[in-house]
């Protein structure tokens, strides 16, 4: 089987951004943006999705946090359309539920070539540690939007932020094992339209 490997780079006035993910590794990770809280979600993507992420990221973060995060999203979703590229013999869907101590979040996706974040989520603060939660939201909005994912995240319960936002990490990598494993049994992409692009 053909190596599923995505590499992207974007520089901008804002930020510089280079990522590489196999699809098909082992959860090996080397991340580094510049912002400690946003790496360790990062790793739980790559272990719980037995997938390789490198992840080089600079950005303007005497601003804010914000364009890097958002950067990364939009290059790790490019990387992701990169390597799956048309998707052919993926079971396509994932629904997972993952838990963290008392926090429980579900992530349901469709590697569909459709666009969609609903994000249901409700947050006790408006930080853990240093890190800016609102951003969440905007990671995985930009990471739908360029990877072509209806991707659905909703927290059941949870009381601590730090956790609730793992939780959700974590069952996004999960998710996107579950979805781009390869069936043989499917012949071409999981479509009745025999395409799954974001050309609809």
């Amino acid at each position: 089987m053909k190596s599923r490997i995505g590499e992207v780079s974007r520089h901008t006035s804002e930020t510089k951004v280079t990522i590489r993910i196999n699809m098909d590794g082992t959860g090996k990770q080397e991340i580094h943006s510049g912002i400690g809280f946003f790496d360790h979600m990062l790793e739980q993507i790559a272990k719980h999705g037995r997938m390789d992420l490198s992840v080089q990221a600079e950005g303007d973060l005497h601003v804010d946090d914000h364009h890097t995060v958002e950067d990364v999203g939009i290059v790790m979703g490019q990387a992701i359309r990169e390597a799956l590229e048309d998707k052919a013999s993926i079971v396509r869907y994932a629904c997972v539920h993952t838990p963290m101590d008392e926090a429980l979040s579900r992530v349901t996706l469709d590697l569909s070539g459709r666009p969609y974040l609903h994000f249901d989520v409700a947050f006790q603060a408006d930080r853990t540690g240093n890190f800016e939660v609102q951003l969440v939201r905007e990671f995985f909005r930009a990471v739908a939007q360029h990877a072509g994912i209806t991707l659905h995240i909703t927290t059941l319960y949870g009381a601590n932020d730090h956790h609730i936002i793992e939780t959700i990490f974590k069952a996004f990598g999960r998710a996107m094992d579950e979805a781009t494993v390869i069936d043989q049994r499917i012949n071409g992409p999981l479509s009745t339209k025999g395409s799954l692009s974001d050309d609809y």
